[in-house]
């Protein structure tokens, strides 16, 4: 695989897919694929901005030298840290020119939304006192890639804010906490270690591996809550719910939690699929 791919990490993009799918149902007769299609750039290359970030704080601070999950960059030596650096200015500057063009079509404050979603990408690892290493990321991740994501995704096509656009926002964070929790529940020995005291550290293994497993049924709890009937679909998702809490329950841990972490992106996805679907025809 190319290496630039590799740290792009294709595993969590679901985590930017999921949100603007979901809105844009929401959206209904107001849907704008332009718009539509613009917040997908802005959420895709945010999120490979993070992933690239990540792996260049991570691998200059040495905290990514005994890895057990998916191969860094920087850490691994194939690609200097500069490079990936510069892979993740880019990244945003992408992001945020679709970011701009979407704020000119709606409103000037989705540019301090954005500077604001720049500012906690980068400092989630980088910087003097990085707040992913403090146990702060999964609130992080819910407020970007959850909340912001999708109500933001739902207004610039819509130009409103409803209370319905919240509450669907809140298992799209959910599951995106989620592809986090398992992320550090594999590397939890390892970060603790290092001195990283992410949410996992902080909570230990058991707990951390409830967690996990709480943030699945609170996904699942907020799509019904939604009180549309057919809301009622993502439980057609149910089976691989429980396939994947069992999993995370039974005590597996390292390397054998990696496959776990593509099933948490491919159950959001289809979570957010189906939850559009139900949505779109109600």
């Amino acid at each position: 695989m190319n290496k630039w791919i590799l740290g792009a990490r294709p595993r969590t993009l679901p985590a930017a897919i999921a949100p603007v799918v979901v809105a844009s149902a929401l959206a209904g007769p107001d849907f704008n694929w332009f718009r539509a299609a613009l917040a997908l750039k802005v959420g895709l290359w945010l999120q490979i901005a993070v992933n690239y970030a990540n792996d260049y704080s991570d691998g200059v601070k040495g905290s990514d030298s005994n890895r057990v999950g998916p191969t860094r960059l920087v850490a691994s030596g194939l690609a200097s840290a500069r490079s990936v650096k510069i892979a993740a200015f880019i990244s945003f500057a992408i992001a945020s020119i679709a970011g701009l063009w979407l704020a000119l079509l709606t409103s000037p404050l989705l540019i301090g939304i954005g500077l604001l979603s720049i500012i906690a990408a980068w400092n989630y690892t980088g910087g003097k006192n990085p707040y992913g290493y403090s146990g702060l990321g999964e609130i992080s991740v819910f407020i970007f890639f959850g909340l912001v994501a999708t109500v933001g995704s739902y207004f610039v096509q819509t130009e409103k804010i409803t209370l319905m656009s919240f509450i669907v926002s809140i298992p799209m964070g959910a599951l995106a906490c989620a592809l986090l929790s398992i992320n550090n529940l594999r590397d939890r020995a390892q970060d603790e270690l290092v001195g990283k005291r992410t949410l996992a550290v902080r909570m230990g293994d058991a707990a951390a591996r409830r967690f996990f497993v709480a943030l699945l049924v609170l996904a699942h709890t907020a799509a019904v809550a939604t009180f549309k009937p057919l809301a009622l679909m993502t439980l057609v998702v149910a089976p691989l719910t429980f396939s994947l809490a069992r999993k995370v329950l039974s005590g597996v841990s390292g390397a054998q939690l990696i496959p776990l972490l593509g099933r948490t992106g491919k159950l959001q996805l289809i979570f957010a699929t189906v939850f559009a679907l139900a949505l779109a025809i109600q």
